[in-house]
Order: C-alpha cells, then sequence, then structure tokens
C-alpha cells in the first residue's frame, strides 16, 4: 500500500510537466520540436499559420518541422490519467478535443489514417501503409479500419495488446493475462466473441418482435372490446330508456285513467246534487206562494167572504228535504286509489331489493297472483296489510298500529280459492287490475308465462321446487358440467394441522387433536383449510365436494400467493380468495373480507366451474340437475386453486368421483 500511495504521489508531482503550455491541461497527443519542447498537437498547428517557432522558447524555425507523435510521454500521460481519474475531468474542461472521429496518421500527424495496425499498435495513412503492402516482413502484422483508441486496447498491467477474451470473466485479457491472473479460463478471440454476442442480441430482437407483435394484436383486440362494450353500452341503454319510458307512460295512462275515474265521480255527483237543488228551489217557491195566499186570506176584512174562502196546502209541504249524502267513495275510485297504494308500496319494498333479486321476487309475486288472486308476499301488501284502510269498508280509517306480516296462503286455502269464484282473479275488478298492471311492469324484465294455465299445475311446480331457493332462475343438466370433470387430491403440505387427509387425499376432516405435520412455508398455520394439489390457469374445470354438514364449512378458490400465516389468511378475508362459507344457519359469499348473504339451499353436494377464460366461479347446488346458487367474477393473474376451510369439530368433506 505504502509503494502504492508513493507511486501515485510521485505521478501528481508529474502533472505540471504533463501539462500543454498552450491549452493549460494534460497533453493530448504530445509532439515534440526540434528545440526539445512538447505540445498538443492540435494546439500547436493552431499557432502555426505565417511562421513557425516555439510557442515557450520562441524559437524560430525556417521551414516547418516534421511532427512525430510522443509516444513514451503520451504512455505516461494515459497512466497518470488512469490513475488520477481526470480521464473524465479534462474530456469535460476541454470539449474542443471530444471530436475524434478523425483517426490522423501517427507518422505524420496530419493525413488521415486509412488503416490501423494492431501490432504496430499504430494508425498509417495511404502513404506511409506503403511499407505494410509492400513490405513482406510486415506481411504478418494485423491490419484492421482505423481504431482511435489504441491505448485502450492495451492492457494495464502488462502493457501488451488484448487479443484475447476471457469467457468466463467477460472482458478482454492479453497473453500474458492468460497464463497468470485467468489461467485455466476459457477463451475466444474478440471476434468470435462478437459474433456470437451478435447472434445472442439477434435471437433476443426476433424475441421483443414476437411479443412486441402479440402485445399489439392484445392490445388492437382490446380496443375492438372496447368499441363493442361501448355499442352495447349504447344499444343497452336505448333499450332501458325505451323499457322505463314504455313503463313510465303505462304508469301515465294509469294516472289518467284514475283521475278520468275520479272526474266522471264528481260530474255525477254534481248532477244529482244540481237536480236535487232545482227540486227543492221549486218547493220553495210553491211554500212561498202558499204563504202569501194565506197572508191575503188573514188582511181579509169581511168576515163572511173570509168564511167562504177556502186553502190547501201545496203539495210540496209533504216532502221533507234532506241533505243527500254524495262522496267520491265510489267501488271504481276506492279500488283505484287503493290498487296506486298498493302498487306504491310494492315498488317500494321491491327496489330495496339487491336487483340480482327483484327478478325472482317479481316471479314469486305473479306466482302468487296466478293461483289466489293477487295475495301479499314478504316484500309487496294488499288492501289487508295496508294500515289505513279497512277491508271491510274501505272510506273507513283503521287503526294506525301495523299488524303482522301477511303470510302466502297454503295449498288448501289456494284449492278452496279456485273453486269460489268471488276469490279469482276472474271475479274480482281490482285484482284483476292490480294483477294486470303488474303483469305490465313484468313483461320488461320476465318473460310472460302462458296464460289459461291450470292452477293445480301451478301448485305442483311450486311444491316441486320448494327446497330450491326462489333466487334460482335456470338450472343446468349435470352432464352439460360433467364433461369439464377434473380429479382432485387435497395437497397435504397445505393442510392445517387440525386436518386430517384420509381416503387418497379425497377426504379431510377436522378435530382438535393436531396432526404431527412437518412444518412448511405452505401449510396454514392460522386457519384450518386446505388447497387443492392442483392449480388451474386457463380452460374450464369442473368438481363436486360432499358436505357431512351445513355448518362451519367454506368452499372456494384461492391463489397461490395467499397469505399462510396471518390473521387474513381465511378464506374470503383477502384479495386473493373466494368463497361461499356456512356459518351457523346462515350462507354467506365472501372476497376481500366483503360478504353477501345469500339464501341457504342446504345442499349435500355442491358443484364448482371455474371459467379462466371467462373469469367466472359459479357454485351449484347438485340434485338431479344442478341449480346455480352463487357466482363471482374476476380475472386470473396467476394460477389458482380449489380452496376448503372446515371448523367445526368431526365435519368432513370430500372429493367427489364424477361418474
Amino acid at each position: 500500500m505504502a509503494e502504492a500511495d508513493e507511486s501515485e504521489f510521485s505521478l501528481m508531482s508529474l502533472e505540471d510537466e504533463l501539462t500543454c503550455s498552450i491549452c493549460l491541461s494534460t497533453f493530448d497527443c504530445p509532439v515534440t520540436i526540434p528545440c526539445g519542447h512538447n505540445f498538443c498537437q492540435n494546439c500547436l498547428l493552431a499557432t502555426w499559420k505565417d511562421s513557425y517557432s516555439c510557442p515557450q522558447c520562441r524559437t524560430l524555425f525556417a521551414t516547418r518541422p516534421e511532427l512525430k507523435k510522443n509516444t513514451v510521454l503520451s504512455t505516461v500521460v494515459e497512466t497518470f490519467r488512469v490513475r488520477t481519474g481526470k480521464t473524465e475531468g479534462a474530456a469535460a474542461s476541454k470539449p474542443e478535443k471530444k471530436k475524434k472521429d478523425v483517426v490522423r496518421c501517427d507518422t505524420c500527424m496530419e493525413a488521415e489514417a486509412a488503416q490501423t495496425c494492431l501490432t504496430c499498435m499504430a494508425s498509417f495513412c495511404e502513404e506511409h501503409l506503403r511499407p505494410h503492402r509492400e513490405n513482406p516482413i510486415f506481411r504478418l502484422h494485423q491490419l484492421t479500419s482505423p481504431v482511435g483508441d489504441l491505448m485502450e486496447r492495451i492492457c494495464t498491467e502488462h502493457h501488451k495488446l488484448m487479443e484475447l477474451f476471457c469467457s468466463q470473466h467477460q472482458r478482454p485479457i492479453c497473453s500474458l493475462c492468460l497464463q497468470q491472473v485467468h489461467k485455466g479460463c476459457t477463451f475466444t478471440t474478440p471476434d468470435e466473441q462478437r459474433s456470437k454476442k451478435e447472434l445472442d442480441l439477434k435471437e433476443k430482437l426476433v424475441f421483443l418482435d414476437g411479443k412486441l407483435s402479440k402485445n399489439e394484436s392484445v392490445i388492437c383486440q382490446m380496443r375492438i372490446m372496447q368499441n363493442k362494450l361501448k355499442e352495447s353500452a349504447i344499444h343497452r341503454k336505448s333499450a332501458l330508456s325505451a323499457g322505463y319510458q314504455q313503463m313510465r307512460d303505462m304508469m301515465s295512462r294509469e294516472e289518467g285513467e284514475a283521475l278520468k275515474a275520479i272526474d266522471k265521480e264528481v260530474e255525477t255527483g254534481d248532477a244529482k246534487i244540481r237536480g236535487l237543488i232545482s227540486k227543492f228551489s221549486e218547493n220553495v217557491d210553491n211554500i212561498g206562494k202558499a204563504k202569501e195566499e194565506i197572508l191575503c186570506l188573514l188582511g181579509q176584512s169581511q168576515t163572511l167572504a173570509f168564511l167562504q174562502t177556502s186553502f190547501n196546502l201545496p203539495q210540496a209541504v209533504s216532502f221533507d228535504p234532506y241533505a243527500p249524502r254524495i262522496t267520491l267513495d265510489s267501488k271504481k275510485v276506492v279500488q283505484v286509489e287503493a290498487f296506486a297504494l298498493t302498487f306504491k308500496n310494492y315498488l317500494i319494498e321491491l327496489l330495496k331489493q339487491p336487483v340480482e333479486a327483484r327478478i325472482p321476487k317479481l316471479i314469486a309475486g305473479e306466482r302468487a297472483a296466478s293461483a289466489s288472486g293477487f295475495q301479499p308476499t314478504s316484500f309487496g301488501t294488499n288492501l289487508e296489510s295496508e294500515p289505513n284502510i279497512s277491508p271491510v269498508n274501505p272510506r273507513l280509517p283503521r287503526s294506525h298500529s301495523p299488524g303482522p306480516q301477511a303470510k302466502p296462503a297454503p295449498k288448501k286455502k289456494t284449492q278452496k280459492a279456485a273453486k269460489n269464484p268471488s276469490l279469482t282473479t276472474e271475479n274480482n275488478p281490482g285484482n284483476k287490475k292490480l294483477g294486470k298492471s303488474i303483469e305490465n311492469l313484468l313483461e320488461f324484465g320476465v318473460k310472460e308465462k302462458p296464460r289459461g294455465r291450470p292452477a293445480a299445475a301451478e301448485n305442483k311446480e311450486v311444491t316441486e321446487t320448494t327446497d330450491i331457493p326462489s333466487e334460482i332462475s335456470s338450472a343446468e343438466k349435470r352432464s352439460d358440467l360433467m364433461k369439464y370433470g377434473t380429479v382432485l387430491n387435497f395437497d397435504q403440505r397445505t393442510a392445517h394441522k387440525r386436518i386430517e387427509l384420509s381416503e387418497n387425499y379425497t377426504k379431510a376432516s377436522v378435530s382438535d387433536e393436531h396432526t404431527n405435520y412437518p412444518d412448511c412455508p405452505e401449510r396454514f398455520a392460522v386457519c384450518s383449510q386446505v388447497l387443492a394439489s392442483k392449480g388451474f390457469s386457463a380452460g374450464r374445470h369442473y368438481w363436486e365436494v360432499r358436505l357431512s354438514s351445513n355448518n362451519f364449512i367454506g368452499i372456494g378458490l384461492a391463489y397461490g400467493s395467499i397469505d399462510r400465516k396471518g390473521p387474513t389468511s381465511r378464506l374470503g378475508r383477502n384479495s386473493k380468495s373466494w368463497c361461499v362459507e356456512w356459518f351457523n344457519v346462515k350462507l354467506s359469499a365472501w372476497h376481500s373480507s366483503s360478504e353477501v348473504v345469500l339464501v341457504n339451499p342446504n345442499p349435500k353436494r355442491v358443484g364448482v366451474l371455474l371459467d379462466c377464460e371467462e373469469g367466472k366461479i359459479t357454485f351449484y347446488n347438485v340434485a338431479d340437475r344442478a341449480y346455480p346458487f352463487h357466482s363471482f367474477s374476476f380475472q386470473i393473474t396467476e394460477a389458482i386453486y380449489p380452496a376448503f376451510w372446515i371448523f367445526s369439530s368431526g365435519s368432513h368433506i370430500t372429493l367427489c368421483k364424477l361418474q
């Protein structure tokens, strides 16, 4: 270290000697003139215009001296720059010397070099290159195109040409480096290494072109999809606007008819009142005339004449006047008001529901109306459940205390209603009108059922699907799903120590005793969960799971990167998993700690369909058919695995063999 410091210190002391007296910077291509002084070639040529003299000692030369590069001084300057790290500083302080595109001849220092000899380590113009071309002695010298950085090709340790390339250390070396530091390393020539690197870069270029083409193709597809989405949105918005406008028109017509009914009732009552007023006014006139006649008789002074006169009361006095009770509470007006109020409450309760639950509610209401002449459902009301209208007399107010919620009529009462014509829709104008209005509303989102369908057939259909929740509007053939069937096994590496795997890793049971599993990073440490051994990232896949009970069990999917140790590792409580979960009697769908409560079909066998291309997971209640009861939509970013959560001790789940 001391010798290195002394060498660096000695070089620092030579800085003044290695500085050009014209540009006051370290020599760049130093040349020596006859008087013995050294200058940068370009600096000296810039001072020689009319005469030739030394800029330092003022020695005048009769003719222009022949300039030759001082190779020894150039090597010392280059070593000084490497040791002191002033190569970049010198280049920054002398921006005019950055233009090294033109390589000059090292012999005449003026003409542009035609070629560089890597053996002589010098560049020559055409004139001074003649010995290399004509003299056989130089036949073995290696000529190449002009090289301006010859010093960079010299090994700084051995001052020899670096004509080899070390493949192991990826750097150029000289022959002495190969015998010492790089002894035993594989090597090639720089040209071979260049060819190899060019081939590798060309392969990468082809690979990048392919990736670029795929990305551009996908971008083009997404732009087409974007345009289609916008067009589809326009069409759907137009259809929705037309549908809602149609409903507004229907409501306007209903409102107009209701107002007309009231106006007609007002006209009828007004005409009756006018007739009575006219009749009573005529009676008043007749009674007044009779009163005047009596007064005239009382004013008669002749007793005989007074006694001979006779007077009879007019017929009007035999009619007692009365004020008739004329109101708007006719049957039609009351039915119109009751329909408006009931329909308003029906819509309020319907619109409180989530969008996906509205159509099943409408279908349930339509079935109830068809079967028993519009009976109240869990979300609708009628005259009997309206607190302000009496079912006996709609004109009389009822107590404002709400009564118990009405329940759907049982099957026996439905048959009784079918036998009693007064309870059916056809014989009840109010119910018929209400059923028709609801029917008009259903036409927008639900296909109308065929008319004339027997009530018994309707009741039979309801009885057969009592175990299926009302949210299910369609069922699929199990054979259509089985063609995507896949064989699954539980992955023992992921199983929590409370979970015991058996039956060739197709059955998972949970108990309070821990199984002696080895510790590994893939194992769930907090939640009693397990993943399947097979993951999916493309295609469609279907599997079925048999449940021992519908209590404290979860079925879903999870990415392989789901947390295994933390409190957020439970299925559905993070952004990397989806599940449906039975907790006590409640069934919920979970994702990113967001819960959606579902109608519980209490299935014994659950089917799961994963569509990686569409990005959708659908859960089915499997019986004679597959009834979907929930689905998730997502985008697959990595391999996704079937996942299971079992908490209740003694419970177990089994991966079914699809047949």
